[in-house]
């Protein structure tokens, strides 16, 4: 099984259409029992309005209908128009129960919450997904790389590195099969920097990410959660 650290969000991970709802398990208090309230989208249960849909078409690669079924979607578990972290820590520890997803899927959350402030609205949800299930190899790296890079300033640092991919080896638990030189976050971390870290100053920065990443096919491996030896 290939686990996409690039794509964890594809939507084989939400099986969203029109008469079906996100993946996540709601609680006792239940999403779905919140007053429904308007949102910038607007009012809930009715569909985008033309600018808004004018603007997600430009910026993502959904048609107009995929759209507004992931927007009736999205409104049916997230009410109040806004997804907060609890429910996409939530999300992802129901697809990896066996492990902790709390820090991983923070990190995600980061990545998608793009003004910085705390909840993931629609259009926040809808174009990093865009990305993540469907931009080019070199968009998803550089989404990628904005989530590695902890602190914003343009560059990885082997620790920075090495604190996603622990929080992956947290999150995948025990479905993770390893040879002996990834057997923890250290030496796989190790191994990344190894091939990636051309000049060897000890942080990768975006051109060597991108560069590393799309020439190494074992590269991209690395920074995947790959349960398999076989490609």
């Amino acid at each position: 099984k290939l686990i996409l650290l690039d794509s964890l969000l594809q939507e084989k991970h939400w099986p969203l259409r029109q008469n079906s709802r996100f993946p996540i398990q709601a609680p006792q208090h239940s999403l779905r029992k919140r007053p429904r309230k308007a949102n910038r989208m607007g009012k809930a249960n009715s569909k985008l309005g033309p600018e808004v849909l004018s603007d997600l078409r430009a910026n993502t690669e959904f048609s107009d209908q995929e759209i507004q079924d992931w927007y009736k979607g999205f409104q049916k578990d997230c009410p109040s128009g806004k997804l907060s972290l609890q429910e996409f820590i939530q999300m992802y520890g129901n697809i990896f129960p066996t492990g902790d997803a709390s820090k991983f899927s923070g990190h995600v959350f980061r990545t998608f919450d793009a003004n910085g402030d705390g909840t993931i609205d629609f259009r926040e949800f809808l174009c990093a997904l865009s990305v993540t299930s469907r931009g080019k190899l070199d968009q998803k790296l550089k989404w990628a790389f904005s989530m590695y890079d902890l602190d914003g300033d343009g560059f990885i640092t082997r620790q920075e590195m090495l604190e996603i991919v622990s929080s992956i080896y947290k999150m995948v638990g025990t479905q993770m099969k390893l040879p002996e030189d990834e057997s923890t976050p250290a030496k796989r971390t190790d191994k990344i920097f190894e091939q990636m870290d051309k000049n060897k100053d000890g942080r990768l920065s975006v051109e060597e990410f991108l560069e590393g990443a799309q020439k190494d096919h074992s590269i991209v491996r690395l920074l995947q959660c790959d349960t398999t030896t076989s490609p």
